[in-house]
């Protein structure tokens, strides 16, 4: 499978968070690895063609980065390794699903599981992150 182009990413946690929330989706985020397959596949089969149809707000994160700075929630800066330690997501690929303020809103989804489920199992994610987007408001 050839590697897809990276998801997006982000210089501000929070303000990406806010941008999603403003359009009633959480801010997804998918750690990853470079040469990771399974990043490659749930980037290629699931998160880009839901992001290239407007479907959801989705930034990646390398895991080994030391080096890049980004905002985190509190606004303080950060690495996307130290990020990606500081919320236990040592597997690639992990996907968050975030609220403006940092707060988790659905049960993450650790590696690839099972590949034809995978689809459905992301969408219940985001059913119920959306779910309570909307309570916290």
């Amino acid at each position: 499978m050839a590697s897809s182009p990276p998801l997006p990413t982000t210089r501000s946690l929070a303000g990406s968070a806010r941008a999603a929330a403003a359009r009633g989706e959480p801010l997804v985020v998918m750690t990853s690895l470079a040469g990771c397959i399974y990043c490659d596949m749930v980037r290629n089969q699931h998160l880009q063609p839901m992001l290239r149809d407007g479907l959801v707000h989705a930034i990646q994160l390398d895991i080994q980065d030391r080096t890049g700075l980004i905002l985190d929630f509190a606004g303080q800066q950060s690495s996307p390794f130290e990020l990606a330690h500081r919320w236990e997501a040592r597997i690639a690929p992990t996907v968050l699903f975030f609220g403006p303020d940092g707060q988790e809103l659905a049960e993450r989804m650790v590696g690839m599981g099972l590949p034809d489920f995978y689809g459905e199992y992301l969408n219940t994610r985001l059913d119920t992150a959306r779910q309570r987007l909307r309570q916290t408001r």
